[in-house]
């Protein structure tokens, strides 16, 4: 159990492959020994991996894990929406991560998208308080943004839709946090805010999802990996104890837990936790 009622989850993407499938089991198990709140499993861009992400979250559950999948719109109807939501429900799910989600390439500027206000007061709306709503945060502010203080704002309109908590895109200044909740708490957010944190695993691929996402990588720690050249031990060590540090300083400072991108990986989780000390010997 992880100590202080500090909320630990971890993130999945659904695989494509059989074998894709297995390694995720077994990151799973290994995972699910330190008693996550939940595991969520996302959803792409436009719903396109809607059946992956259902059967991944069934699988879950047959497991008697909890499990929160990824929702956005798409180009579902409502009906499809009400069905797919109606079958988490049958099967015991209880949180959904409630998102505008990102519009899929080919589907053109005039398709009009849901936003995750929308989708919260739908869920609401069909579903009462059924299920638990986490929506997402953006500390340093969403791409797509017309401004900072639009962007919260809205965020505070997920929460007056009806929201419970949000999950932030991962970041690692960890004043862009500390700034962003004060901003929220100006202007009377009160739901809890989770930090999203991801591990260090290929510096490459961080590199280009995080221009794609709007995520800043500090200057200093661009130039301190690209510094480690092909050693990917020393690599792999520096980010372990970057990100380590990070998650120190968020919980040090209230941060009311931590929400991890997998990667659907373990290793790189099961450390930083480890270092952490967040699990007790029980």
């Amino acid at each position: 159990m992880t100590e202080n009622d500090i909320r630990i989850s971890f993130e999945f993407f659904p695989p494509k492959t059989d074998a894709g499938r297995e390694k995720l089991k077994k990151v799973r198990e290994q995972l699910a020994n330190l008693q996550p709140e939940f595991f969520s499993v996302t959803y792409g861009a436009g719903g396109s991996t809607r059946d992956n992400t259902r059967s991944i979250v069934e699988e879950i559950t047959r497991e008697e894990l909890a499990v929160a999948p990824h929702l956005s719109f798409g180009g579902d109807t409502e009906e499809m929406m009400r069905e797919l939501i109606q079958q988490y429900q049958n099967i015991g799910v209880k949180r959904i991560v409630a998102l505008r989600g990102d519009r899929p390439s080919g589907m053109g500027g005039g398709v009009s998208m849901v936003y995750a206000n929308e989708l919260v007061a739908f869920i609401r709306e069909h579903f009462g308080e059924h299920f638990h709503l986490e929506v997402a945060a953006y500390p340093e502010i969403h791409p797509e943004a017309p401004s900072y203080d639009a962007d919260i704002k809205y965020l505070q309109g997920k929460f007056d839709a009806g929201a419970d908590s949000a999950i932030t895109q991962y970041f690692y200044n960890p004043d862009a946090y500390f700034y962003f909740h004060e901003a929220c708490d100006k202007i009377g957010i009160d739901k809890p805010i989770y930090p999203g944190i991801m591990p260090i695993i290929n510096f490459q691929n961080l590199q280009r999802f995080s221009q794609k996402c709007g995520a800043e990588i500090p200057r200093w720690i661009c130039k301190r990996l690209d510094g480690f050249g092909d050693d990917e031990a020393s690599l792999k060590a520096f980010g372990l104890d970057l990100v380590t540090e990070l998650c120190e300083t968020l919980l040090e400072n209230d941060a009311p837990g931590l929400h991890f991108y997998t990667m659907n990986q373990a290793e790189h989780c099961l450390k930083i936790i480890d270092n952490l000390g967040l699990i007790s010997a029980d």
